[in-house]
């Protein structure tokens, strides 16, 4: 995989950032729907993602490391050989191809832009641990039903529909939809397990259609975690970029 072509794949995951507030004209939520959301110190995990899209699939080997609403790290290797890395933080995002020996900047007013979005750390932390993408708001609704309860929110021109499994309190699945583009992201989370106090998805399929200035992307991301730890350990977030390297 070319990390023009992860480079692609995170901003697609940056649109999940969409936080801008309208406020339409809908019965106020019930403050009765209980999530229960990962909460930790710092997390670390392990785990193998492909990347597919109509033409090829990829596989690498992930590791990621968090600091609660400060930084999350990332390096990615193929046969053992690191390929690249990411950092992202509360100002910006950066990726890093070894292979290429080259680098991205991306600031979030930079992204917000180019998406009509709110982008924004938060989102990107929250989408990783499987927790709401976007908080619960007092115009949002609530559909109860007798496997998922569905949280419907409306941010901009996007609505939102989380399903959140009825007897694990756990939110399993996001849809995500632009009213105008029809583009779309969904979300799938499975195979909870322990972690912690709590019981963390290590499973994850996200499916993206976005049509941008080069066409229609259409890819999917399987994430499948071998380890996953929160704790109040200090982590280590180790970062540079060699002065070799071309920025992009």
């Amino acid at each position: 995989m070319t990390y023009r072509a992860l480079t692609c794949v995170l901003l697609s995951l940056l649109l999940l950032a969409c936080s801008k507030k309208t406020v339409p004209v809908i019965t106020p939520a019930a403050p009765t729907l209980d999530i229960e959301e990962i909460n930790f110190d710092y997390f670390h995990g392990k785990a193998k993602m492909v990347f597919r899209d109509e033409k090829k699939e990829r596989e690498v080997k992930a590791n990621i490391r968090i600091r609660k609403d400060s930084v999350i790290w990332m390096t990615f290797s193929v046969i053992g050989v690191q390929g690249g890395k990411v950092l992202i933080n509360k100002d910006s995002i950066t990726v890093v191809s070894t292979v290429d020996k080259e680098y991205f900047v991306f600031d979030y007013k930079e992204l917000s832009k180019r998406f009509n979005f709110e982008v924004n750390y938060q989102t990107v932390q929250s989408a990783i641990l499987g927790n709401l993408i976007t908080p619960k708001d007092e115009s949002d609704v609530i559909v109860p039903g007798p496997s998922f309860n569905v949280l419907e929110q409306h941010r901009n021109d996007v609505t939102i529909r989380n399903y959140i499994n009825a007897a694990s309190r756990k939110l399993e699945k996001i849809e995500m939809k632009q009213k105008d583009s029809n583009n779309s992201i969904t979300m799938n989370y499975s195979n909870f397990q322990p972690l912690g106090d709590k019981i963390y998805p290590y499973n994850g399929v996200i499916t993206i259609l976005y049509r941008t200035t080069a066409g229609l992307l259409n890819n999917t991301i399987v994430l499948e975690y071998n380890k996953a730890e929160v704790g109040d350990k200090e982590l280590k977030f180790p970062f540079n970029i060699p002065r070799k390297y071309d920025r992009r």
